[in-house]
């Protein structure tokens, strides 16, 4: 299990002087790359200093903001997920993608927000909600299928019969952003009325027998099926051979099946939080949890 924390702020100072020009993929770029600069030029880009790393199952993780006493709260953006790997190579996968997601993430939100900026028939201050939705599902399906690439391509590991789940979460001021590849599971405590604490479950198990999950594998050729001795555990598996028997339906790497119907597009959903929310709780069993407290 593996976290990684970061906050943004002020990246979208230099945007106004722009919209008189077109909306095009180079001048989003330049534009990207322009705010990056002077972000990391005035000291805007801020990052925890490295990842916490937990090992065993009675050890807990947790990452929190608060308001302190000199003022505002000055925490823009927490970054925080899991990545749990399986295969030979289970963990220099999710090692791997744990690294890459992150700055890849960034660089993608950073490049929509100034495309979308720049597009003169959207107005971000419209509808605010809405369009910081689109804008991070937008850089989250962007992102994901380049780690992917990017794995498939990386010779220092074989991941072709190995990979990784992947379920982060991304809070914006009072907006929760969750995006889900695998089994991972994400679940919210909130209160309720009589003060006792609630879970709520932010997040689908993509398992091979879900019926969208599964129509997609089987018109793929791939197979959906339990093995006798795994009553209701139900598998990935190749049209003509007995492997690789993969239990969910969404991953990173596991390329031997992923022509069969095995993909890395997350879903990605929005939450709006409330004064009641108090922490969200990552897991995998038998992994251990992270708790990543969000109430400000």
């Amino acid at each position: 299990m593996r976290h990684f924390s970061s906050m943004f702020n002020g990246l979208a100072r230099s945007f106004s002087i722009r919209r008189g020009k077109n909306s095009e993929n180079d001048d989003g770029r330049e534009a990207a790359e322009a705010m990056a600069k002077d972000a990391k030029k005035n000291d805007l880009i801020l990052r925890s200093s490295g990842f916490v790393n937990v090992d065993g199952s009675n050890n807990l993780a947790s990452v929190f903001s608060k308001r302190g006493r000199k003022g505002v709260n000055q925490d823009y953006m927490l970054f925080c997920g899991i990545f749990d790997g399986h295969g030979p190579w289970g963990h220099f996968v999710a090692k791997k993608v744990r690294e890459s997601l992150p700055s890849s993430l960034l660089c993608h939100w950073q490049e929509t927000l100034a495309q979308t900026s720049l597009d003169p028939d959207i107005d971000l201050e419209s509808d605010k909600k809405h369009q910081r939705f689109d804008i991070w599902k937008h850089s989250y399906l962007k992102t994901c299928a380049a780690v992917d690439q990017e794995l498939q391509q990386y010779r220092k590991i074989d991941s072709f019969y190995s990979g990784t789940t992947a379920l982060t979460i991304v809070r914006q001021g009072d907006l929760m952003y969750v995006a889900n590849i695998g089994d991972s599971r994400a679940v919210l405590a909130t209160t309720s009325d009589d003060g006792d604490l609630v879970p709520v479950q932010l997040t689908v198990d993509f398992k091979p027998n879900l019926p969208q999950e599964a129509e997609r594998i089987i018109q793929c050729k791939g197979r959906v099926f339990c093995l006798h001795d795994e009553p209701g555990v139900h598998r990935v598996w190749l049209p003509d051979e007995e492997s690789p028997g993969l239990a969910m339906s969404r991953a990173f790497g596991d390329y031997c099946i992923k022509e069969y119907g095995l993909i890395s597009v997350p879903e990605v959903t929005q939450r709006q939080i409330t004064s009641r929310d108090q922490f969200v709780y990552f897991s995998h069993l038998p992994l251990v949890p992270l708790i990543c407290c969000i109430s400000a």
